[in-house]
């Protein structure tokens, strides 16, 4: 309705605030929901005719002014059966740049920091926040439009979706601050979400290829934290404790995914960790089979990211020295996972010196109590070494 983030931000904190105040005394509303926006719409009118620069805000006064007439109510046209994605379909809007959009979603609707947003993007916490800013900014002077998109406006907004639906999956399933390694309530709402998406939009192979990475990912939470929080990794992981069921669903997607021949980041991902689910053992792991994957995954997602975890799996293929000099070569020096990956390569090695300084360049970017402990301890095994 006001176009203007921070304007909306602040008139639902106040709505919010008369609602502690009088509730409790007069009682819960019949429709809290509608309570809430008709009162932090009045209060944003209020705030409006207060400003001395009230000849600026006319058409956006008399847009409020209208939609109070109305009630406020807007029909949905879009046929997405849930709130969060209708706003996240909303949010994701094409005339701000991808990131962009996925940033702003994610702080708005994700419930993401700046600070989660920031690392998930690898950037400083301060250069999100201006960035969030200047996308704020935007959307009020340019005037853009938020409002439900309409099903023929859908696929060009998924992009985003999909997005913002990943990297709340990634923050759940690896916090990046805390003491715990995973947050079991942004696991469930990225899954769920992830589910309705592809029941609105099951012709979407991307769509389905997310749904599939996220349940292949799942499926291997319970045995990724042992029995005092600490982290294990997939190697050292109880594979009885896997989530079959889970596990089948994933590779269902990934085989109808595979019979569509549209391949894409997710879908390549989700191949990646259907792979890992089909070994029994760490050993029995199709590595060569891992690493033409994420050759495919380069192909259509070139980051250093990507280009970092295929030099894992080709460690297990051509060993370590391989593996560190592709390393090497890539710039990712504010990713703790860089530098902890390049530590264990050293380590491996035999270069323990060298092992203990890069352990110490991923401790000092990991905020995650369960992956500073782990950190800690391989730094103090090659620490204790000599070399």
């Amino acid at each position: 309705m006001l176009r203007d983030f921070d304007l909306a931000e602040e008139a639902v904190q106040e709505a919010f605030a008369e609602a502690l105040r009088t509730w409790p005394s007069r009682g819960v509303p019949e429709n809290p929901g509608a309570w809430i926006t008709t009162t932090a719409r009045n209060r944003a009118i209020d705030r409006l005719r207060r400003e001395a620069r009230l000849r600026d805000r006319v058409e956006t006064l008399g847009r409020l002014q209208e939609l109070e007439s109305l009630g406020g109510d807007e029909t949905d046209v879009s046929g997405i059966p849930d709130d969060r994605l209708r706003l996240i379909f909303t949010c994701c809007h094409p005339a701000l740049d991808l990131e962009a959009r996925v940033a702003l979603t994610l702080r708005t609707l994700g419930g993401l920091s700046t600070a989660e947003i920031a690392r998930a993007f690898l950037v400083a916490e301060p250069t999100m926040g201006k960035r969030l800013v200047r996308a704020k900014a935007k959307i009020r002077d340019a005037g853009i439009p938020y409002r439900v998109p309409p099903p023929s406006l859908l696929p060009e907004r998924l992009p985003g979706v999909l997005a913002v639906l990943y990297l709340v999956f990634n923050e759940g399933y690896a916090a990046s601050s805390g003491p715990a390694l995973v947050r079991d309530d942004l696991c469930a709402e990225a899954i769920r979400l992830a589910r309705i998406l592809a029941g609105l939009m099951p012709d979407e192979p991307e769509v389905l290829g997310l749904l599939a990475l996220l349940l292949l990912a799942e499926s291997r939470r319970p045995a990724r934290v042992g029995r005092n929080g600490e982290l294990v990794l997939l190697p050292d992981q109880d594979r009885s404790r896997w989530d079959r069921s889970l596990i089948a669903e994933g590779q269902t997607l990934v085989r109808a995914c595979l019979r569509r021949n549209r391949p894409g980041p997710y879908q390549i991902q989700a191949a990646i960790n259907a792979v890992h689910a089909d070994a029994g053992t760490a050993a029995e792991t199709d590595w060569p089979q891992i690493v033409a994957l994420y050759d495919q995954l380069l192909a259509v997602a070139p980051t250093p990211v990507v280009a970092l975890n295929r030099a894992v799996a080709v460690a297990e293929i051509e060993g370590p020295a391989v593996a560190l000099s592709l390393v090497e070569g890539l710039k990712l020096p504010g990713y703790h996972l860089f530098h902890s990956t390049r530590a264990d390569l050293l380590r491996r090695l035999g270069r323990t010196a060298e092992a203990a300084q890069a352990y110490d360049a991923a401790l000092a970017l990991t905020e995650n109590a369960a992956e500073r402990a782990f950190l800690e301890q391989r730094r103090a095994e090659v620490a204790g070494t000599g070399r």
